[in-house]
């Protein structure tokens, strides 16, 4: 795919708004329970999904036909679990370790490749993931004075997300993006609206205006990546995704008033080192497989 300046700018804006989004759930989440941030969340988020699923090719009857059911229920179960396990830990973690935590995310598609697509691993991919992994020991802290029992949760988050991502490679191989973006929306629609209500407590004028925020941000975020993903190969898009760690650090200080440790910010250099070596490892050993296939052909 040829690089365009315009996908430079989407992907640009998309990690921005995200980072902007996940301050915004840390603030909705200091004064409700995240159920109930959740499921106004996905009142938008549905709401968005069915307007691409009737524009896409075949309609809403067409993304509403899957061949990976199971698969596509778990994608959405995942996903309903990391937003709220994610609130949490923006409010108990903060939001600047959490996401320098996210960030080992290619870390964990790597290492879980392996057993669940059968990707073989050479011995440079598995030292990024060993040294990865080190980053990521740094900024858990075990033995510091700031130790947080909390600490886990993004770590579970960043697994979380791996094993999404690797779903969604799964369920691509056979359903339409406006399928998997269908049952993503549906799934947590569902379980925030059987959860939600029972933690409801009323949102303030301003509240509302944070929340309508949170769910703008969401789809203004997400059909920058979809553009992105339109203009600029993956294996730019992943590197620059990095940026939504830095906006995040930022805002996390001047916003919140967070301490950036030294572990934090050791552990998040060597993960984010790591993983874009990870995922340029990936980018050559997919290339190398594609011009294998055409030499066979001729």
């Amino acid at each position: 795919m040829k690089s365009t300046p315009l996908g430079y700018l989407f992907t640009f804006l998309a990690f921005s708004v995200f980072a902007i989004q996940d301050g915004l759930s840390k603030h909705l989440g200091e004064t409700h329970s995240p159920l109930q941030v959740a499921m106004v969340r996905f009142w938008a988020f549905s709401a968005f999904a069915l307007f691409l699923a009737m524009r896409s090719s075949g309609g809403l009857r067409a993304a509403v036909n899957t061949k990976r059911p199971v698969l596509q229920l778990l994608r959405g179960l995942i996903l309903f679990s990391q937003i709220l396990i994610s609130i949490v830990a923006f409010t108990q973690v903060g939001l600047a370790q959490s996401q320098a935590i996210f960030a080992a995310g290619p870390i964990f598609v790597a290492l879980l490749s392996m057993p669940i697509l059968g990707e073989k691993v050479g011995w440079r991919r598995w030292t990024a993931i060993l040294f990865g992994l080190v980053g990521v020991v740094i900024m858990l802290s075990p033995s510091g004075d700031g130790f947080n029992s909390y600490i886990w949760l993004p770590l579970i988050c960043a697994v979380l997300g791996a094993v999404y991502g690797i779903v969604t490679r799964l369920v691509s191989r056979d359903d339409q993006p406006s399928t998997s973006f269908f049952y993503l929306a549906i799934v947590g629609f569902i379980g925030s609206n059987l959860l939600g209500p029972f933690f409801w407590t009323p949102f303030t004028p301003v509240g509302w205006g944070l929340m309508i925020g949170l769910c703008c941000t969401g789809i203004i975020g997400h059909l920058a990546l979809i553009k992105a993903y339109e203009n600029l190969d993956a294996v730019i898009v992943q590197p620059i995704s990095y940026w939504q760690l830095v906006l995040g650090a930022m805002i996390a200080v001047t916003v919140f008033g967070e301490v950036l440790r030294w572990n934090t910010v050791v552990g998040a250099v060597i993960v984010v080192g790591a993983g874009l070596f990870t995922v340029w490892r990936e980018w050559v050993v997919s290339r190398r497989a594609r011009r294998a296939e055409e030499v066979g052909r001729v």
